[in-house]
C-alpha cells in the first residue's frame, strides 16, 4: 500500500494496459499514467502485428491508442492519463490543437501532452482557455518551465503539469535531477497552479530523490516501480544522498515569472530531438507516413 508520508503521485510510465493492471495489484495503488508514442509503438500486441509485416492506417492507429487510454483510464478513474499529440518539430499548434481536442474527448480523466516548444506552447495556451488539461513534455530547461508557467497563466491547479526530462540529461553528462531541483524552487514563488511530473526515470536513486525534492508527480517505467515495490517501498530519510555520478551540475537562474511566455528562450535541442524521436516511432506503425499532420 502507498507509504502513509507520500505525498508525491505516482504514475506508470507505459503504453500496456496488461501492465497497469499488474503494478494496481502489485504496489496496491497508482495515481496516474504517461503514455507517449514511443510507448504506444512498443506495444506487445502492435508489436506482434508489425513482425508480422503488417502496418495500420493512421486511423486504426490513433483508434488502437484511444482503446488503450480507455483500459487504462478505466483503471485509475480518480487519476489522470496523459495522452500525447502527434508532433513532429514541423507540426504547427492547429494541427497539435486539432488533435489534443479529439484526444481529450477519449476519456474523462484525460491530459494531453503538447511539446515545449514554441508551437506547442502556443497550442498549450489556446487548449488551457478551451478547458483542456494539458501536460508539457520534452522540458529541459528552467526556462521552458518558466514558459509553460506563463503560457498556462490562469488555469487551477490540477490542470497543467510539466515534464522535465532527467534521464535525458544524464545521458550527456548533466545532472537532470538539478532540473528538478530548479524547477521546484522557481515554482515556489508562483501561484502553484503548475505542478511538475518528474518524466525520464531510469533508476531507483530518481525516484526516491524526486520524492526528497517534493516533486508533484514522478511517472516511472514498469520495471522501476516493479523494483521498488520489491524493496519494500523505501522512502528518503534525512540522511539520504543523491549521488549523481559526478554528472555536471545545472546551475540555478534567477527568473521572473510574471513575463509573457514568448520572452523565454525555450530552445533546447534535446525537445527537438525527442520530438523526432515520438514522431518517428510512432510513423514506423503506419502504412503511409503521417505527413497529414505537417
Amino acid at each position: 500500500m502507498k507509504p502513509d508520508t507520500l505525498t508525491t503521485k505516482i504514475f506508470l510510465d507505459g503504453g500496456n494496459p496488461d501492465e497497469t493492471r499488474e503494478i494496481i495489484d502489485y504496489l496496491g495503488f497508482l495515481d496516474g499514467q504517461t503514455t507517449n508514442p514511443t510507448l504506444i509503438s512498443k506495444n506487445p500486441e502492435l508489436r506482434g502485428h508489425i513482425e508480422k509485416g503488417g502496418k495500420f492506417t493512421e486511423e486504426e492507429l490513433l483508434g488502437y491508442y484511444k482503446d488503450v487510454v480507455g483500459k487504462i483510464s478505466g483503471m485509475v478513474p480518480g487519476g489522470s492519463v496523459s495522452v500525447e499529440v502527434y508532433a513532429d518539430p514541423s507540426t504547427k499548434a492547429g494541427k497539435m490543437l486539432e488533435q489534443g481536442r479529439e484526444m481529450f474527448s477519449w476519456i474523462p480523466n484525460a491530459h494531453i501532452k503538447f511539446p515545449t516548444s514554441e508551437e506547442g506552447l502556443k497550442a498549450a495556451e489556446q487548449a488551457v482557455k478551451e478547458g483542456i488539461r494539458v501536460n508539457l513534455t520534452l522540458c529541459f530547461s528552467q526556462e521552458q518551465a518558466a514558459a509553460v508557467y506563463a503560457a498556462t497563466r490562469g488555469a487551477k491547479r490540477g490542470d497543467v503539469f510539466v515534464s522535465p526530462f532527467i534521464g535525458r540529461l544524464d545521458d550527456r553528462g548533466e545532472n537532470g535531477m538539478d532540473l528538478i531541483a530548479n524547477i521546484m524552487k522557481m515554482y515556489r514563488m508562483s501561484d502553484g497552479h503548475v505542478e511538475v511530473l518528474t518524466a525520464s526515470v531510469r533508476n531507483i536513486d530518481h525516484l526516491l530523490y524526486a520524492i526528497q525534492l517534493g516533486s508533484d508527480i514522478i511517472t516511472v517505467p514498469f520495471e522501476i516501480l516493479k523494483d521498488w515495490r520489491y524493496r519494500e517501498l523505501p522512502m528518503p530519510g534525512g540522511d539520504y544522498y543523491y549521488n549523481s555520478g559526478g554528472r555536471e551540475s545545472i546551475p540555478y537562474k534567477e527568473i521572473d515569472l510574471s513575463k509573457d511566455r514568448r520572452d523565454y528562450d525555450i530552445r533546447h535541442d534535446l525537445t527537438a530531438k525527442g520530438m523526432e524521436r515520438f514522431s518517428k516511432d510512432w510513423n514506423s506503425l503506419i502504412a503511409q507516413p503521417a505527413g497529414a499532420h505537417k
